[in-house]
C-alpha cells in the first residue's frame, strides 16, 4: 500500500541537490547562526530570490493535527 503522507500533493517534495563544498559550507554556517537546518535555509533563501524577482510564492497550509473532532451522536 503506497504511503499516502509521501504521495499527497501537499507533502514537501524531496529531491537531490548538487552543491558546491564552499556554497554548502557557507549555508550551513548561516544557518547555525540563524538556528535553522540547512535545508530551511535554503527554502528561506530560495523565496527570498523568488520574491525579490516578483513571484509571490504563497505559503501551502500545514496539515492539521491531533484528533479528528468527535461525530455529534456519537459517544
Amino acid at each position: 500500500m503506497p504511503d499516502t503522507k509521501a504521495s499527497s500533493s501537499k507533502a514537501k517534495k524531496a529531491f537531490a541537490l548538487r552543491l558546491d563544498p564552499a556554497v554548502h559550507a557557507a549555508i550551513e554556517r548561516l544557518a547555525a547562526s540563524e538556528l535553522r537546518s540547512a535545508n530551511a535555509q535554503i527554502e528561506m533563501l530560495l523565496r527570498e530570490a523568488l520574491k525579490g524577482r516578483g513571484v509571490n510564492v504563497g505559503k501551502t497550509p500545514a496539515p492539521r493535527r491531533g484528533r479528528p473532532p468527535k461525530e455529534e451522536g456519537n459517544s
